[in-house]
């Protein structure tokens, strides 16, 4: 798709835009869900573990469904935009689950957070295809890496204006959850507004061809491809595996209160601000892959550095380490996926790797509580850094095939001149 640079510039201005409203409700919203579900509502450690796994298991059905809708589409800006709008109204349902019975808050709590992510994971499989399509290859690094330093400060301001705000308040009143719920869905109707404003143009995809689309498994028999989804999925199911034993470990164990969690965020974001270019420049330089067996080996640094003290000081300082890497995942893997897709597949390898995603985000958060129950806190923090390290090694492999290959093709350039 081709357009010229003021169109460019106008996506890019609005992309930012919309990014900015989508990180204040995140921040507003999905950033407290743990602090809410055991302060307010009670949570067990398993509904704790279902807050991050329940909302992949209802996303892997959501791929394969939008994945067949957007065969069919011409234009994909107004299905995002639509996919966004209904996420965003599940806050609304949220905020009445403070006005049930108290036994029945926590599970139907959750059950709704599982179920925002059907039209949530519509909105992230469109957003991703439709953004990939608008923004030129050249300016991918450039420009996401801006985006996400600028997206990183709003969370960071959002983040430690709702951590002081929380702060005013005794741990298990609902008040102020009230208010960041509706405050999130204010800002989701804004999302949808710059996102509507995208300019966009029509895809000249024929009948045959969307129909083509939409049964298409050629993904499978792309070796680039596979091999992606070994590393991609082998490192997030490390990764994925302790995102629950984190908040158990840091309000349960430390007994953060919602400033501190506020606190550990900030730190975090500051981090990714620092680090966002740095890793942007360094995948321009020494490719994605190469990149992400370095990213792979700082996060793996995380789980076990953070079970050393539960002092709340030292956790602000690890979550600050961890943020130096994390904006390294979210750009390059992020990154990598663009590079091993063109105009023509990206929609189908996006879904296909999405929904295995899905399939991994399902297990790993109850694969990480099962061995809090059956170990302790410190053993399975240690499992997850050292599986997180073992990925460096599969990306190291996944560096050298790639090369390999693009070699090879060099080699058949030259020979043919």
């Amino acid at each position: 798709m081709k357009t010229d640079i003021k169109t460019n510039q106008l996506n890019e201005k609005y992309s930012i835009k919309n990014g900015i409203a989508s990180t204040i409700v995140l921040n507003g919203s999905n950033n407290y869900f743990p602090l809410f579900a055991i302060g307010v509502l009670g949570a067990t450690n398993y509904q704790v573990s279902l807050i991050n796994s329940l909302p992949q298991f209802v996303g892997m059905f959501a791929v394969i469904i939008c994945s067949i809708l957007m065969g069919k589409l011409d234009e994909k800006k107004k299905f995002t935009a639509y996919s966004v709008l209904f996420t965003r109204l599940f806050m609304i349902l949220i905020f009445f689950v403070m006005y049930i019975p108290k036994e029945y808050q926590s599970w139907v709590f959750v059950v709704l957070v599982g179920l925002m992510n059907f039209p949530g994971s519509f909105a992230n499989l469109s957003w991703q295809s439709f953004i990939g399509d608008l923004i030129p290859e050249e300016r991918r690094s450039g420009f996401f890496g801006d985006r996400n330093k600028v997206l990183t400060i709003v969370g960071m301001v959002t983040t430690f204006v709702i951590g002081i705000g929380l702060q005013q308040f005794n741990k298990s009143n609902s008040f102020p959850y009230k208010f960041l719920f509706i405050f999130a869905f204010i800002s989701g109707m804004v999302e949808v507004y710059y996102l509507k404003k995208h300019i966009e143009f029509k895809s000249e995809t024929t009948k045959e061809k969307r129909i083509q689309k939409i049964i298409d498994w050629t993904a499978f028999r792309d070796k680039p491809f596979i091999y992606f989804l070994v590393c991609g999925l082998f490192f997030n199911f490390a990764w994925q595996m302790a995102w629950p034993l984190f908040s158990i470990y840091q309000i349960k164990d430390a007994h953060a209160n919602g400033l501190w969690i506020s606190f550990f965020n900030v730190a975090n974001q500051i981090a990714q601000i620092i680090s966002f270019k740095w890793w942007g420049r360094m995948a321009d330089k020494y490719s994605n892959a190469r990149m992400m067996v370095f990213v792979s080996i700082g996060m793996a640094s995380t789980p076990i550095l953070t079970i050393l003290s539960k002092n709340l000081i030292y956790l602000t300082i690890v979550n600050a380490s961890s943020g130096l890497f994390v904006s390294g995942t979210v750009l390059i893997l992020f990154n990598q996926l663009l590079e091993i897709t063109n105009d023509k597949n990206r929609s189908s390898y996006i879904a296909n790797y999405n929904i295995l995603l899905a399939i991994i985000g399902f297990i790993a958060p109850q694969f990480g509580v099962y061995m809090l129950d059956q170990m302790n806190m410190g053993i399975s923090m240690i499992i997850a850094g050292f599986l997180r390290a073992t990925s460096a090694f599969i990306f190291l492999m996944f560096f050298y095939f790639l090369r390999k290959k693009r070699g090879q093709s060099q080699y058949a350039v030259s020979s043919i001149d």
